[in-house]
């Protein structure tokens, strides 16, 4: 028997500690039935999909701090409540969970751009492919799989931070990968326009080698932007922006990356991509829904009134 969680408010992730927080999450696997907070599904072929992360439900303030130096389009930071518990990836998804997706749909890589391999994370892909490829894993596990939130990427991220990085103000190469030889200066607003030469070196690092957040989430931070499924806003209170008519959709990625300096590792960075783009620092993960029994399906997060509003 299940422990019945649906009368307990949810907490302020914020106010737990660390401990409390794996407790949390713990709880959360328990009550969903699941083996461990750490699980994955198996694809038809008998091997392992993508390793995941249970979430558990909670509010947190996204968004970042009034005292963070940062770009007005990360602000103002705002209380939101995660109104279910989801699954996501415990790494970006890698060049080789990919390319068992590119072998059976016939998905190739364009030949002139750069494909790295094994676990290092899938890069020059669209967040067209990453949406089929979730695709793709829906129907081979049978589950319900798909891009994260803007929201759900940023609450999973802090795993109760308040802080600008998961584990404090500051940050080191032994948390993420990031162009050390940038000088950190968060409140410059960012260029949408990455790596011009196909030619440049690219500084990705196998995916789950550092230290990872209180949730046990590798490469939040650093390493490759991760596509999000939310729309473009210039900032936090503005609403999404329209494509031109016939033209792609620009969607918010998160996470910094090895290209980029420590200022857009912090958990509130945002930049705005296209959904056809494509680059060799630009990734995603994914989300898996998960269901305590009669549950029905339904969006996972939103925005609440109150404190940071």
């Amino acid at each position: 028997m299940h422990p019945d969680r649906s009368h307990i408010a949810p907490p302020n992730t914020f106010a737990l500690s660390e401990g409390e927080l794996i407790a949390l999450q713990a709880q959360a696997a328990q009550a969903l039935g699941l083996p461990d907070m750490h699980f994955h599904d198996t694809l038809t072929d008998g091997s392992a999909a993508p390793e995941l992360a249970v979430i558990p439900t909670g509010t947190f303030e996204y968004g970042a701090a009034p005292e963070e130096a940062a770009p007005d389009q990360e602000r103002p930071r705002k209380s939101a409540l995660i109104e279910r518990d989801f699954a996501i990836g415990l790494n970006p998804v890698t060049t080789e969970e990919f390319e068992a997706y590119a072998r059976a749909s016939g998905w190739q890589p364009r030949e002139e751009l750069l494909w790295l391999s094994g676990r290092m994370p899938v890069i020059d892909v669209r967040q067209t492919d990453a949406r089929d490829y979730c695709a793709w894993l829906s129907r081979e596990t049978g589950q319900h799989y798909r891009l994260p939130t803007e929201l759900e990427w940023e609450y999973a991220c802090r795993a109760g931070a308040a802080t600008a990085y998961p584990h404090g103000d500051s940050i080191g190469p032994d948390e993420a990968v990031y162009n050390v030889r940038k000088d950190l200066d968060a409140s410059r607003p960012q260029s949408s326009h990455q790596p011009t030469s196909r030619m440049a070196r690219c500084g990705v690092m196998e995916t789950g080698k550092l230290r990872p957040n209180r949730w046990g989430l590798f490469d939040m931070t650093g390493n490759v932007w991760e596509f999000t499924a939310s729309p473009w806003t210039r900032d936090h209170a503005s609403l999404p922006d329209r494509p031109q008519p016939g033209g792609p959709l620009a969607v918010v990625t998160k996470g910094g990356s090895w290209f980029d300096g420590p200022e857009d590792c912090r958990a509130a960075a945002r930049r705005r991509r296209l959904e056809s783009e494509l680059d060799i620092n630009l990734g995603f993960r994914v989300i898996r829904e998960v269901y305590i029994f009669g549950e029905a399906c339904g969006i996972t997060a939103r925005p609440t009134t109150g404190l940071g509003t």
